[in-house]
């Protein structure tokens, strides 16, 4: 696999790795929180649309679609599964049809974008995330999933 498909997927997995802290121990009335602009979980179903785009992309048949956002529990599990068939992508033979650079501007940093608004909106909503040297976090090419490993050094 090339250097850059790689630091790619790399990317995949931290920003796996944010979302999973930044929504994990939300209360559900997180979800429509209203204090910050959009709501939590037209957020995240926005987050899950830029990955449909970016495999779309990487597949060569760019189309863009908006969802309508599903409930709480249903988008962190659609956010995760479209992030994880992009790496699944991005891990396998077939050939990109979109540049490595572009996928990582557009989709990659807008979803990382995002997941520090939900960080932010946490603690305005009350219920604040932990902070944690992400230097040292165990994160992996390939692991994308919600389910992530625990904080190495968490902020006390």
């Amino acid at each position: 696999m090339d250097d850059k498909r790689e630091l790619l997927r790399h990317t995949l997995a931290a920003l796996a790795y944010r979302t999973t802290r930044a929504l994990e121990g939300a209360p559900d009335s997180f979800a429509t929180f209203e204090g910050a602009g959009r709501k939590p979980v037209v957020i995240l179903a926005h987050m899950g649309d830029l990955f449909d785009w970016a495999l779309n992309m990487a597949a060569g048949k760019p189309a863009w679609h908006n969802s309508d956002p599903l409930s709480w529990n249903q988008e962190k599990q659609r956010f995760f599964a479209a992030l994880g068939a992009f790496d699944a992508y991005l891990s396998s033979a077939q050939p990109l049809h979109a540049e490595i650079e572009r996928l990582i501007q557009g989709p990659a940093t807008d979803a990382l974008t995002h997941v520090g608004q939900l960080a932010m909106m946490r603690r305005l909503a009350g219920s604040p995330t932990c902070g944690e040297n992400f230097y040292v976090a165990a994160i992996a090419a390939g692991q994308v999933a919600e389910d992530q490993p625990a904080p190495v050094q968490p902020f006390k």
